[in-house]
């Protein structure tokens, strides 16, 4: 993409051909979606309905986050409370290819549901080209089912229009910015949630751990840039992994869990190179993460491998 501008100017027109009706929006609070969401109120107006989704799989305080994200945006949306839904629906997963199986039907059934109250025949998503390539498609290998493209079933009865296809992260940055949606800078957060960030089964409790870890690396991080330690990273978060480890908690043992500190930088998602935090930041994040988890977390590691060989979500 050349000229973000011309690009918006085609996809609004064609959003037009595309959809004669109505149409909702999957809106995930991220750049992605947030470009898609506004090029249909643009090209649509009221004929496109923003939903965004609160699967129980998200970061601490992300709908607030994700409303007040729209706000500044001047784009409406409405959230869809689903938590039980989504960790009932993974209850005794633990293989990361049918989470996001799992997770991208549960979305698909949800829209058609909502579809059928608005009115609407087709779902507009925000699907970039690293979600189907790494899904398999081109003729490669599929790296990681992407929940909006390979999760999608096969008997998904509404059309799916997808606006950013063939952009790529940077270029969807770019677009951001022309359509002056704040924060393109904002790190990317994966579609299945912390479900991903929940190496092995997924419970509400580990979901709540990770959750909490997570936070923890964000704050610091952001403090660090803040304080003009570091530049910003493109991404950096936490993962709870399925392995339990020996620790020591006044004078007695505790059997906790382990959480893996990762941070990246990256221009496009198809590649990464894991970023080296100062130590005092490390040290940081990993007394804070043992501390407010006491007797839950016993260990923090930090993550150093590049994508690829590693992908940048651990699963």
């Amino acid at each position: 993409m050349k000229d973000p501008a011309q690009f918006a100017a085609t996809a609004i027109r064609r959003l037009r051909e595309q959809v004669p009706g109505k149409a909702i929006v999957a809106a995930s609070g991220g750049i992605d979606s947030t470009a898609a969401a506004v090029l249909a109120h643009r090209a649509l107006g009221d004929r496109a309905k923003a939903l965004f989704v609160d699967t129980g799989l998200l970061r601490a305080h992300e709908v607030e986050h994700v409303e007040e994200f729209f706000r500044e945006s001047q784009l409406p949306v409405t959230v869809v409370p689903a938590a039980s839904r989504f960790l009932s629906t993974l209850e005794g997963v633990a293989d990361p290819e049918e989470k996001r199986r799992r997770i991208g039907t549960a979305f698909v059934r949800l829209f058609e549901e909502e579809a059928d109250r608005f009115g609407a025949s087709q779902l507009i998503q925000g699907t970039i080209a690293p979600d189907w390539i790494e899904s398999g498609g081109a003729l490669r290998d599929t790296i990681k089912t992407h929940h909006n493209v390979g999760g999608v079933p096969k008997d998904v009865r509404i059309g799916i229009v997808e606006p950013l296809r063939d952009l790529y992260k940077d270029e969807v940055r770019m677009l951001a910015a022309h359509l002056a949606i704040p924060h393109p800078e904002r790190q990317p957060f994966p579609g299945p949630g912390l479900a991903v960030r929940v190496a092995g089964p997924v419970t509400a409790e580990r979901v709540e751990t990770a959750r909490a870890a997570n936070a923890i690396v964000e704050e610091e991080v952001e403090r660090a840039i803040a304080a003009g330690t570091i530049s910003r990273p493109w991404q950096y978060f936490a993962v709870l992994l399925p392995v339990r480890t020996v620790g020591v908690m006044g004078d007695n043992r505790v059997y906790g869990e382990a959480v893996s500190v990762r941070v990246v930088d990256s221009n496009d998602a198809m590649t990464g190179t894991a970023t080296d935090l100062p130590l005092d930041v490390r040290r940081r994040i990993a007394e804070r993460i043992t501390r407010s988890l006491s007797g839950t977390v016993t260990r923090v590691l930090y993550d150093i491998t590049d994508k690829p060989p590693a992908t940048i979500e651990w699963e």
